[in-house]
């Protein structure tokens, strides 16, 4: 059928099949900037403008718009879709999404600008409480919605035509604002105002409170807030993710998933699917070779068991593949499968790991091509045991000893983009992979022999990422393109949908933590014990490490003399875990903080000066890296920064620690009896990268124009790692970051790299980047030394310049005696006139060992005592991540985790019922923070200058997820005296628990 509508005010008329959403005819029409991220639009990423009001474009029909204005991204500022020239005036809410970082994975942008857009036509002076509203319906992932509210205001004041200040790191809240209160008259946050709850919500500055590391001062492109490179394009809302791409022929995949936990294919019959008109191929387990593989996307050798296969006889989870297919439309695809015939032989199920070791208990890997598996009898996929000194004569020595235990839930990463593939032949024959990973290079290696496929003969392209979190670390749905790539020859596209990515994708591991502790009367910990039970799940993949993690992590931050942890990682028939953000240390600070707390509270500690008491410090040796490490053979490692102290001291005034803690006035809400006040505290510590494991490389070379092509195969998730690589490289050779062409993540074109996780980009690569461009400035000063002493430059007898006195800043080069030559002018007479040659440098690195970020995490809340509910008020997280590269980047980053992290403690949980179905595969049921939902958010910087890191950075992205589950439940306890050790903190768990607090009150 043919509709006439206005698309960004020109008059078009389209022809569309009458089911046609209008999302999809967006996009096959080339409007990129129009996203799928759920069935249902709740994620909001898929939001247009009809007649000027937000509108889902896949929850109303194409031919709905009829004779309707719609307004996509392409349409805002003076970006259109036809005729792109690269210098296209942006909207103020475009250049204000730049300037205050608001863009992270930028995936659900244009829809937040499309929503604010609609607000400021009606409302051009809104409250901020306006704002969140407005913004309320598209859902973000990993910016904490700070930053894009932020940006709304700050367009609106432009669009009022006030005068807006730069951003340029000259409006960072230093830390003199930190005044301690007095009893008499407490003094307002520094963050929040008088914290009185309905306040506005969010600093006012973009720029974090920070104290900077001395060694850091005045330099020039390191520590400053640059715009991200690549965030004119996704506010712009121009092609840059992987689904991005318009393919001749390109046929769609689907899957056809087990309906049962656990069960043999006894039959399977394709027969009727692939004589469907419209299918090209159906492929089952009896199609394929049986080549066993892990999914982990870890360096070589993987140290999970390998028992993944791209097909089975077998299905161990509801979820699981049965078989695949691709045809010409989804429809005719998932037509397809609905003809698929199986008969299955059902075999009993375990759903709980505590059941999963007994005897008994069905086995989930008997099959003998796996291989790696610890103990397969046992459904064991892994054990971990370590011991620092002697746990047994530490309790010897303790004058009390407090056991108890944990339990951290299945949680889903969630991220706005789907997992998406495209695979195609290219016209040299190379099976070309474009795919949303973190891991490009672990794609290529794991994947070749499962496709039968020489690693020569593929190539991963990576390109932007809508969000990994950990979960794009798998090696998950490229092989089922790339099979039907191969028996089609066809460009193949698959996409999950966001139901798959609930039910087929991967998880946080949930574990029951036992946590024993032998504590002095004077306060010391003189044994820390724990034992991890961690469900991996149906699949191996990062058990081993993720445990290894909760441990080597989490029982490092006290410096017990004697330290004692054990896990289990068994096998269910469940999705499988994976890989998050935090790698299982969220998982063990869920459990040490809340025993640390659990401790001081029976001790009449006080919980600062307890945990710093017994905390690592500058100096210390690492307490487990003589025990245990994740990839390499265990070494001892010292701990050189450690910034903690400062961080407790810090947060701690700026949450008005002393003012409230202990304070009964404070706990009691006024005129409401039934409200209850509470803080809490956790002190967290995380890992930069794998020592001695973790790679990164870059490359490096000048163009003509005195400009530079930076090549990393580190992976952006949005972390903004090309823009903090770039700054790097910048900062060496003295230009700014808008002389850089940069680019990442290609297996053909950029150098090797591990992938992003571990908290290792800026660490890693970031060394390697800065060692690349030592190399380049070394060339650059040759070059401008023999120039400064040629007859062209030397006219007043200045005396000979030597290349290690050429000083590389402002795009020149200068010389001693002031005379100064641009970097073009280098370029072009390395290039064109002298001992002619490309100035270029390489730089890999690995690192000998891993420094730890340090962080003190606090939470206010307010709990009602009658329904268990609360509401989170304040989040302030103080962190040492050594120097920050780029203040904004770092602060979004923290700003995500914690209301990521937010959702973990508070709210979020997979839900299983008796036969495995997972029940909320809907943002729906599974909820995540909306954007009028978040606490104030208060950011801090303590700045240490790490020497093995470049220019004195430390890790940042992950640490943020650690603390705010424990502080929560602290802050539950410190509110209404129960304590609740099963996440997430539900209301009906207070309830129950405050029910049974009244009744043994009575007996």
């Amino acid at each position: 059928m043919k509709i006439t509508f206005t698309l960004n005010n020109e008059l078009v008329t389209w022809t569309v099949p009458p089911y046609m959403t209008l999302l999809r005819a967006l996009r096959q029409h080339g409007y990129m900037g129009t996203k799928f991220s759920d069935e249902f639009g709740i994620a909001g990423a898929d939001t247009v403008l009809v007649d000027g009001r937000p509108v889902l474009a896949g929850m109303i029909l194409a031919h709905q718009v009829e004779g309707r204005s719609v307004i996509t991204i392409e349409g805002v500022g003076g970006f259109q879709q036809r005729g792109w020239r690269g210098s296209e005036p942006l909207h103020p809410l475009q250049q204000a999404f730049i300037e205050t970082g608001a863009i992270q994975c930028g995936y659900e942008t244009p829809a937040l600008i499309l929503c604010a857009l609609a607000l400021l036509d009606k409302n051009p002076n809104p409250t901020e409480t306006e704002v969140r509203e407005a913004l309320a319906g598209v859902l973000s992932r990993d910016t904490g919605y700070v930053k894009p509210v932020q940006a709304v205001l700050r367009a609106a004041a432009m669009l009022r035509g006030e005068a807006v200040p730069p951003i340029d790191g000259t409006d960072t809240v230093s830390s003199d604002l930190f005044q301690s209160p007095t009893p008499s008259s407490p003094s307002p946050s520094p963050l929040f105002g008088d914290g009185a709850i309905g306040d506005v919500l969010t600093h006012t500055t973009p720029m974090p409170v920070m104290t900077v590391a001395p060694e850091a001062v005045g330099l020039q492109q390191v520590g400053k807030p640059k715009p991200k490179v690549d965030a004119a394009k996704l506010a712009q809302g121009k092609p840059a993710y992987a689904d991005d791409i318009e393919l001749r022929g390109m046929l769609v995949a689907k899957v056809l998933w087990s309906p049962h936990p656990h069960a043999i294919i006894k039959r399977i019959d394709a027969s009727k699917a692939r004589a469907l008109d419209g299918v090209h191929a159906v492929l089952t387990y009896e199609d394929l070779p049986r080549v066993v593989y892990t999914t982990a996307g870890q360096s070589h050798p993987e140290p999970g068991p390998h028992d993944n296969f791209s097909l089975d006889y077998k299905v161990r989870f509801v979820g699981d593949r049965v078989a695949m297919v691709a045809a010409e439309t989804e429809a005719i695809a998932i037509k397809a499968l609905s003809l698929i015939e199986v008969e299955y032989e059902l075999l009993p199920a375990v759903f709980d790991p505590r059941e999963s070791m007994k005897d008994g208990a069905p086995i989930l890997h008997d099959e003998p091509e796996s291989w790696h598996i610890e103990d397969r009898e046992r459904n064991l996929a892994a054990v971990i045991d370590w011991e620092v000194g002697n746990v047994a004569e530490g309790f010897a020595q303790a004058d009390r000893i407090f056991e108890r235990t944990y339990y951290s839930p299945k949680v889903q990463q969630t991220p706005i983009e789907p997992h998406i593939a495209v695979t195609y032949w290219d016209e040299n024959d190379r099976l070309v992979i474009r795919t949303s990973t973190q891991v490009p290079f672990h794609v290529r290696r794991i994947l070749a022999p499962v496709l039968g496929l020489e690693e020569k003969r593929i190539r991963v392209i990576k390109p932007r990422i809508g969000g990994g979190f950990g979960v794009k670390q798998e090696v998950l749905i490229e092989d089922v393109p790339a099979h039907l790539t191969i028996v089609t020859g066809r460009p193949v596209r698959f996409e999950y949908t966001r139901a798959e990515e609930f039910m087929s994708s991967r998880s946080r591991h949930p574990m029951y933590l036992t946590m024993r502790t032998g504590v002095t009367n004077d306060g010391r910990i003189v044994a820390n014990e724990m034992y991890c039970l961690s469900d991996t799940g149906a699949s191996g993949t990062h058990g081993m490490t993720v445990a290894g993690n909760t441990g080597h992590k989490s029982m490092a931050l006290y410096n017990a003399p004697n330290i004692k942890f054990h896990a289990d990682i068994v096998y269910t028939n469940t999705p499988p875990s994976g890989a998050y953000r935090g790698y299982g240390v969220p998982q063990g600070f869920w459990a040490v903080e809340q025993h640390m707390e659990y401790i001081c509270r029976e001790m009449g500690f006080d919980p600062l000066e307890f945990r710093l008491q017994n905390a690592v410090k500058a100096g210390d040796l690492h307490p487990v890296s003589k025990a245990w490490n994740e990839g390499r053979e265990a070494q001892p490692e010292y701990i050189h920064t450690c910034g903690l102290a400062d961080c407790v001291a810090r947060g701690a005034e700026a949450i008005r620690w002393y003012e409230r803690y202990g304070n009964e006035a404070w706990h009691r809400v006024e005129g409401k009896p039934h409200l209850r006040r509470g803080i809490g505290v956790a002190c967290v510590m995380q890992g930069t990268a794998i020592p001695r494991l973790d790679m990164g490389a870059a490359s490096i070379k000048m163009n003509d124009d005195g400009s530079f092509n930076l090549l990393v195969g580190a992976t952006d998730l949005g972390t903004g790692s090309d823009t903090v690589l770039t700054q790097i490289a910048a900062e060496v050779l003295g230009c700014d970051i808008s002389d850089f062409i940069t680019y990442s993540s290609d297996t053909d074109f950029t150098p090797f790299d591990k992938g992003a996780y571990a908290s290792s980009t800026t660490y890693i690569s970031g060394r390697a980047t800065q060692i690349a461009a030592e190399q380049v400035a070394e060339q650059m000063r040759i070059v401008a030394a023999r120039m400064f002493n040629s007859d062209d430059f030397r006219r007043n007898n200045e005396p000979e310049v030597y290349p290690d006195e050429v000083v590389l800043r402002d795009k020149k080069a200068h010389a001693p005696d002031g005379r100064t030559i641009t970097h073009r002018e280098i370029a072009l007479n390395s290039l064109h006139h002298e001992n002619q040659h490309q100035i270029m440098g390489i730089g890999s690195y690995v690192s000998p060992e891993s420094p730890p970020p340090f962080a003190a995490q606090f939470a206010t809340i307010t709990l009602d005592i009658e329904t268990g509910q609360f509401t989170v008020d304040e989040l302030v997280m103080a962190v040492d991540s050594g120097v920050i590269i780029n203040p904004i980047t770092a602060s979004g980053q923290i700003e995500g985790g914690m209301v990521q992290a937010l959702g973990y403690g508070h709210c979020e949980e997979m839900v299983f019922d008796e036969n495995g179905r997972l029940l909320n595969t809907q943002f729906d049921g599974y909820k995540i923070y909306r954007a009028d939902e978040t606490p104030q958010l208060g950011v801090i910087f303590i700045e240490t200058y790490e020497e093995s890191g470049p220019f004195g950075a430390k890790a940042v992205a992950e640490i943020p997820m650690d603390g705010v589950g424990p502080a929560l439940a602290n802050a539950v306890y410190d509110a209404c005296g129960v304590w609740i050790t099963d996440g997430p903190l539900l209301p009906e768990k207070i309830w129950r628990a405050l029910q049974q607090q009244k009744a043994n009150q009575n007996d």
